[in-house]
């Protein structure tokens, strides 16, 4: 979502000056009040003129946004995030072949019923890329299908984002989108835009 404000706020008998932060899974206060509260777990949520007020937990909370924000902040709230399916692409029978190892559960979800093992069937390539060999494996593999090229997050990854974008532009392909797949993993999209040019081994 990525909305920030610097807001007035009050938390049951607290008051006071803070930057609220709408994030995907939380809404954070920061300042003379300090919270974090999960957008899913938020209730009794509206707009009372200016005002967004919503029940967290035990506490009442009000943010005073103006009316356009306070209207805008509530709708994002109260629409749920999109499935990490939805994220990929995978829907409206939309297939996948998917290379390499599925083991971790957030993307075994996304996956489920909608894998495919043709080339000929899938509309995108799925790869659980962990070297360069087996992502340019992978990037042949794929011929003209978008690739999807899910690795390991953090600077401490063997094989992260850098080597992920660097090995794929030499090879002729640009990325065009990224989400997170779950705390240790995420994903971009690569379409080929020029003919393979696979680097030397």
């Amino acid at each position: 979502m990525g909305r920030e404000a610097r807001v007035r706020a009050e938390v049951d008998d607290e008051t006071g000056d803070v930057t609220a932060l709408l994030e995907a899974r939380d809404l954070i206060l920061r300042g003379e009040i300090r919270r974090r509260f999960a957008t899913a777990a938020i209730q009794k949520l509206e707009v009372d003129g200016e005002v967004l007020r919503f029940r967290h937990e035990n506490e009442s909370v009000a943010l005073h946004l103006g009316a356009r924000a306070a209207t805008s902040w509530a709708k994002a709230i109260s629409t749920p995030p999109p499935t990490l399916r939805e994220k990929l692409g995978l829907g409206g029978g939309t297939r996948a072949l998917l290379i390499g190892p599925c083991d971790d559960p957030a993307l075994a979800e996304a996956l489920d019923g909608v894998q495919t093992d043709r080339v000929d069937e899938a509309s995108m390539v799925i790869v659980r890329a962990d070297n360069r060999e087996d992502l340019l494996s992978a990037f042949v593999a794929c011929g003209p299908l978008p690739l999807w090229a899910i690795y390991a997050k953090g600077r401490d990854a063997t094989f992260g984002e850098a080597a992920v974008r660097e090995t794929l532009r030499v090879a002729g392909a640009r990325d065009s989108k990224s989400c997170a797949v779950s705390e240790r993993l995420t994903a971009t999209r690569f379409r080929r835009i020029e003919p393979t040019l696979l680097p030397n081994s």
